[in-house]
């Protein structure tokens, strides 16, 4: 069995538990991390006995979403850059195509690249105060790595917008109320036991029929993906080079506003 060090991954009957790991990192989504999910999920695609996996977390937070050093990292130099997008891309990918279905176990907060994974899920059970956005906007970016491609395919497109452009965070109970999570739940743990549930409940359906109805379902993701995924990856990799990326960088940890210079 693969060894990880981000997350762990472990099966029980027909159900496979996909878990983030690093509380003390708050499971931010570094090389390490997204080189192991994309393996895992690959791994997952092709065990014949999995037929439903869960996707949860560790910790206070789900994930705060992207590493600050890795994108000090890319704004300094092109190739660093572009291999992060060419991960990226492939992680996105390999959730956008998972053929089985998906249950997230979302009990505490997730940002960026985590709620655009999340989104392709096909069901989300959460808590009514855990928090959803992408503020990629906030740290200098264009929210490329998903967020173009899937706010839109959940919601009205107006609202994505609003989303997107201000990245101000949602709450599982506004999110629920907006067709976003399928169910809340009070607890971590009562989240956790209710996807499990639902995933215990669509593994002991046909399988050919549950597969096959997700593979033209995810035809529907994939006509946006086409049409605005690499565009969206390729305009974030420019504003990654931006000097307000490390003005971002900077203020966010300095806890002070930004002070942007457009360049």
């Amino acid at each position: 069995m693969t060894e990880y060090s981000a997350l762990t991954l472990t099966t029980r009957d027909r159900v496979a538990e996909l878990r983030l790991s690093r509380p003390e990192l708050t499971n931010r989504f570094d090389t390490t991390l997204i080189t192991e999910l994309t393996a895992a999920l690959r791994a997952l695609k092709d065990d014949a006995a999995v037929l439903a996996v869960v996707f949860s977390s560790t910790g206070k937070h789900f994930s705060a979403g992207g590493d600050f050093a890795a994108m000090l990292a890319a704004n300094a130099d092109h190739q660093v850059l572009m291999r992060q997008v060419d991960e990226g891309r492939e992680l996105f990918r390999a959730f956008a195509d998972f053929p089985k279905p998906i249950v997230v176990a979302l009990h505490g907060d997730v940002f960026g690249i985590g709620s655009s994974l999340l989104l392709t899920a096909d069901a989300i059970v959460a808590t009514p105060t855990a928090r959803l956005s992408d503020p990629h906007v906030h740290m200098g970016l264009v929210a490329g790595d998903g967020g173009c491609v899937v706010w839109p395919a959940n919601l009205p497109f107006v609202r994505a917008k609003r989303q997107l452009l201000w990245g101000d965070p949602i709450t599982g109970k506004e999110a629920c109320e907006l067709g976003i999570v399928t169910e809340l739940e009070d607890s971590a743990e009562q989240v956790r036991e209710r996807a499990f549930a639902l995933a215990d409940r669509v593994a002991a359906l046909p399988p050919v029929a549950v597969q096959l109805t997700k593979r033209a379902l995810n035809k529907h993701l994939h006509a946006r993906i086409d049409d605005v995924f690499d565009v969206g990856f390729y305009l974030e990799a420019i504003s990654a080079r931006t000097a307000d990326v490390v003005e971002a960088v900077t203020a966010f940890k300095e806890k002070r506003e930004g002070r942007w210079t457009g360049a």
